[in-house]
């Protein structure tokens, strides 16, 4: 018991700033703009993370107790497998079981995670995670190739511990509102996120244009990228703070820290009010030039974000995501519902639904027998599915069956040339010969489009035009592969930009060529929602911009802000400016003052 008055008094104050945990400050790369708090699960690499929780002080010794219970069966399956390999096969090969037996038998070990409970005061199991992963990174960081290869052995002495633990039966689960912090984030881990429950996350790997960060932007979810080697460094269940604007990563934030970033985010929530009074309104320019404002998303229950923003409908439906990461390959019958549903709740407004797109740094539609040795030139997009035509014609008429229940139309991503273009037509038709020889309802007019993402596709822009309806323009590839830059490489990252000279041409020539085709040019990458090139864009001959449903209304402000006339005259200008910086700075100029309260130049 601490004496709290006289003498004990400067002691105890001591004592207690000694045990209270002091604020750390990390930063990384901004990847999805806002505020979060809330607890911090942690996820390392190498094999999932068990479940933590709190453990109170009077049962801090059956968490030890537990321990050595999961050490001990550990050491007793390991000997029994080195006894029946050496049976079956003599030799050597037993004795990775008796090295992973050693790894239990250090003494430091199970000392340390025993440190662990009574420091961190969480379950034993977790306990025993957070200090085997500290083992591995710094493993992981040794320069002799052999021992770094041993992180193999520690990784499935873990998993074998971790799966010995007898799980108390009184824990409840996890079922909270939390921050997670991660090595890195594949695309379907981030789909798949359960948003009620997560409310932000960072990662050490990625950078601002992966297709991760993507993703968080659509789902609007704060979201920081590319902080370096920290998870090891974060406590499980730490208070924290995702601040998504600066790329701050703060646990155990000071209370005037704590009281700095509620002020920021209520500041931020009546900013969003003020945009969410403009809602009803069109998006058409000062001087009468409408633009189609639509929405990108995965998954038909994002519908509801786009209604109540107002969006113009779908302008980018990614199926990548329902027919891959479910685990299992869904019929025809699975995709044509799910697309009549996205038909149904579109209503009169169009729902454009992209093919198949896999590969590079999205899902892979298939393992393959060795890795790509550069995947982003590899088997992606189109390419799988032309490959694939059984697989193809699937989905092709699903999306013609579910076009007779609303304005369904239909793109191709990663087109190169004409060539894959009416491969991809002459499948459609095939399709619509099979349907109306079976009876089945589609509509035969419905419009078909093709993505603008590499540069030969803008090249011989003017033909593959006379064969589709519209182009979407996906500038994140385009970008990439017109400057030659691994977009989530963060070597490079820096030489990433929108603005470059070549893809401001490139979007130029696109526009030109289906405005010579009289048919229409959207965006559906990330440059769409960049509101500092908005006025550009515009000046461009762009006539759609989709953006994530979180985007919208600030787009719409934007828009409703500029004049079209003015567009074009910095347009023309920008297209005789020889470097990025030169274009950017004049296109934010007018952005800044259009409308200055949607550019924070302190962000």
């Amino acid at each position: 018991m601490i004496d709290r008055t006289g003498s004990n008094r400067q002691a105890f104050v001591k004592q207690m700033a000694e045990e209270t945990p002091k604020e750390k400050v990390f930063s990384g790369t901004p990847a999805s703009r806002g505020i979060a708090f809330g607890p911090v699960h942690v996820a390392a690499r190498g094999f999932p993370a068990p479940n933590v929780y709190e453990i109170p002080e009077d049962e801090l010794r059956s968490e030890k107790e537990r321990l050595a219970a999961a050490f001990e069966i550990t050491r007793q399956q390991l000997a029994r497998l080195k006894t029946k390999i050496d049976e079956v096969a003599g030799g050597d090969e037993g004795l990775v079981f008796e090295a992973h037996g050693m790894v239990l038998d250090d003494p430091s070990l199970q000392t340390k995670v025993e440190l662990a409970i009574e420091n961190r005061k969480q379950n034993a199991e977790y306990c025993f995670y957070a200090v085997m992963q500290t083992v591995l990174e710094a493993m992981r960081r040794i320069s002799d190739p052999y021992l770094r290869e041993r992180t193999i052995d520690i990784e499935d002495v873990s998993q074998r511990v971790l799966r010995n633990f007898e799980a108390p039966s009184n824990i409840v689960g996890l079922d909270h509102q939390h921050l997670f912090a991660a090595h890195d984030l594949t695309p379907s881990d981030t789909a798949s996120i359960d948003r009620s429950k997560l409310l932000g996350f960072v990662t050490e790997e990625g950078s601002a244009n992966s297709h991760t960060a993507i993703l968080a932007r659509a789902l609007g979810i704060p979201a920081i990228v590319g902080l370096g080697k920290v998870v090891v460094e974060i406590t499980a269940l730490a208070p924290a703070i995702v601040d998504g604007y600066s790329g701050k990563f703060i646990i155990y934030p000071s209370e005037e820290t704590t009281k700095h970033y509620r002020s920021l985010a209520n500041r931020k929530r009546e900013e969003r009010k003020a945009l969410e009074a403009l809602r009803d309104k069109e998006s058409t320019t000062k001087d009468g030039r409408h633009i189609t404002l639509s929405a990108n998303i995965e998954f038909t229950h994002e519908l509801d974000l786009v209604q109540d923003n107002r969006a113009e409908g779908v302008g980018l439906f990614r199926t990548e995501f329902f027919l891959l990461e479910t685990g299992y390959s869904p019929t025809e019958e699975d995709q044509t519902q799910t697309y009549i549903d996205l038909a149904k709740r579109t209503g009169s407004q169009p729902a454009i639904i992209r093919t198949l797109d896999s590969g590079g740094d999205k899902l892979s539609v298939e393992p393959l027998i060795e890795p790509e040795p550069n995947p982003f030139l590899g088997w992606r997009g189109i390419r799988v599915s032309l490959d694939r035509p059984e697989f193809f014609k699937e989905q092709l008429r699903a999306i013609l069956r579910a076009s007779a229940y609303g304005k369904i139309g239909m793109m191709f991503p990663f087109i190169s040339g004409i060539s894959e273009t009416r491969q991809c037509q002459a499948l459609v038709r095939e399709c619509m010969i099979e349907l109306e020889a079976e009876g089945c309802k589609f509509n035969a007019d419905l419009e078909i489009g093709a993505m603008i993402e590499i540069p030969s596709a803008v090249l011989v822009a003017d033909e593959i035009a006379k064969e589709v309806d519209f182009f979407s323009i996906g500038t994140n590839d385009l970008i990439q592969y017109t400057v030659a830059v691994d977009r989530i490489n963060n070597h490079v990252a820096k030489l990433y930009r929108s603005s470059h000279p070549a893809v401001i041409r490139m979007i130029k020539m696109t526009t030109d060529a289906a405005s010579r085709a009289g048919i229409w040019t959207g965006i559906c990458g990330e440059m769409a929602a960049d509101l500092s090139l908005t006025p550009l864009l515009l000046g461009l001959g762009i006539d759609e911009l989709s953006v994530g449903p979180h985007e919208i209304a600030p787009v719409r402000k934007a828009l409703l802000s500029l004049e079209f006339s003015e567009c074009k005259t910095l347009a023309q200008k920008a297209l005789t400016m020889p470097t990025s910086a030169e274009i950017y700075n004049l296109s934010h100029v007018a952005a800044r003052t259009a409308y200055p309260d949607l550019i924070d130049d302190n962000e």
